[in-house]
């Protein structure tokens, strides 16, 4: 993949809007861009773009990066573009990444800037729609690396601004999102000491801030299995090998791996199966039966175990019944893990931006995130920011994914905050500090 790196040279005019900027306050800076970041967010949600194609959106991400003198490197794992700002003192490099990626989802909500754009996916034409709220991660970034970049003479050491694309997993065939971003060297060339990223979601009131310490998000993996029989007449079964039968006590022999034998006082996990495909006729055994299914966990050690207890599991009943069972488990994101230390430290960051009464210690969630991959390589920090309306309540409002998400622009101000005021406390840390965070993180890793 062919990556462009472009180091700017600024026109006079830029220049001195910079310059003149690194006299205000952040919170001056931060309340310059707020009409910024949602002129942005409505224009990327217009135009949404699914993973491993968001060009458009790299275009216009990469040219304002530009603009405010960074460093850009463009088409990365795709089109992904990191952006390097250069602080005047030394310090640490803080990293901060925004996922772009679309879904493929047909908008229900009916906004003056609602997508309308469709695609063909795997085979089925569907609407295209930014479900998830990664418009508004994009926009919001921009709007922090706007404030930084006039803050640029204060700062105490570096960030880096990791636009990533296919978050949401890379077309058939492809490689994609952070897994891919990290093989093609951006850790190596910009040697970040720590990442922190936010994720709005429909389960918290507009302006809240949701983290939690330790595992926050579970690993999610898949997992096929083929159950070969014998074909013969429905009212023949001892005359063929029934997989229908066996695969009825794969599915309840798998769901009993969790149950008993996994320790889930650790951590809690999930098997589910989400598709069982077998037969074309009511007297017709078939010849083989299909499954796939998901697990999520909290605890890497358990990953681990489930994956061998399920392929055992699952050739051990279907040879107890004459079939024969063929597993494949492919790997997906790892569990999601903020550092404690980190977490610790950066409360006060949190309650700054958000206000005290607005931060909010989430449960785990089942759901997973690639940003695991940054946090494997050095202290992370994942926080969520409401997006609810006020009014609506957060367990009835339509979740991510749903055609029906909304989001309340209120939220973007915050989030912006949020990520400005990690940025500039993490910056000013002591080293000892920031020595035992990186060493804290190794201790998980290992």
């Amino acid at each position: 993949m062919k990556k462009t790196i472009i180091f700017c040279c600024l026109a006079f005019g830029v220049m001195t809007s910079v310059s003149a900027n690194a006299e205000r306050q952040p919170s001056e800076l931060l309340k310059s861009v707020e009409d910024k970041v949602i002129k942005w967010r409505r224009d990327f949600h217009q135009n949404p773009e699914l993973g491993n194609r968001e060009t458009r959106t790299a275009k216009i991400v990469a040219r304002h990066l530009k603009d405010l003198g960074m460093t850009v490197e463009s088409n990365i794992a795709y089109t992904g573009v990191v952006g390097f700002l250069k602080g005047d003192k030394s310090g640490p490099t803080v990293m901060l990444r925004a996922d772009m990626d679309a879904l493929p989802v047909t908008e229900k909500v009916d906004l003056p800037f609602k997508s309308t754009k469709t695609t063909n996916y795997r085979g089925v034409d569907v609407g295209v729609m930014h479900a998830c709220g990664h418009d508004t991660h994009v926009a919001m970034l921009m709007g922090v690396a706007e404030v930084l970049a006039g803050m640029k003479k204060e700062l105490r050491g570096n960030v880096m601004f990791v636009f990533q694309p296919a978050e949401e997993g890379a077309p058939q065939g492809e490689e994609g999102g952070a897994e891919l971003m990290l093989k093609e060297g951006i850790f190596k060339r910009y040697q970040p000491d720590v990442a922190f990223g936010l994720h709005i979601t429909s389960s918290l009131p507009s302006g809240a801030i949701g983290y939690r310490s330790g595992p926050a998000m579970a690993s999610a993996d898949r997992f096929e299995i083929t159950v070969h029989g014998q074909q013969t007449h429905g009212s023949r079964p001892w005359s063929g090998v029934d997989p229908i039968a066996a695969a009825a006590q794969i599915v309840t022999g798998v769901n009993h791996i969790v149950s008993r034998q996994i320790d889930i006082t650790k951590e809690p996990a999930i098997v589910s199966f989400g598709k069982i495909a077998g037969g074309v006729r009511n007297n017709i055994i078939p010849e083989q039966v299909e499954m796939v299914g998901t697990i999520r966990n909290f605890d890497m050690g358990n990953r681990q175990q489930i994956f061998e207890k399920i392929e055992t599991t699952a050739t051990h009943i279907a040879a107890s019944s004459g079939a024969k069972a063929e597993v494949e488990i492919f790997e997906g994101y790892p569990v999601t893990v903020n550092n404690p230390a980190l977490t610790q430290n950066m409360f006060a960051s949190l309650a700054k931006a958000a206000g005290k009464n607005n931060v909010i210690e989430m449960p785990k969630i089942a759901g997973a995130e690639d940003f695991s991959f940054y946090a494997q390589q050095v202290p992370g920090l994942f926080v969520f920011l409401g997006g609810t309306p006020k009014g609506t309540d957060p367990k009835t409002a339509p979740s991510n994914h749903s055609p029906y998400f909304f989001v309340e622009e209120s939220a973007f101000k915050v989030g912006t905050a949020t990520l400005t005021q990690l940025t500039l406390d993490y910056l000013m840390l002591d080293y000892s500090t920031l020595n035992s965070l990186t060493l804290n993180n190794k201790a998980q890793a290992n």
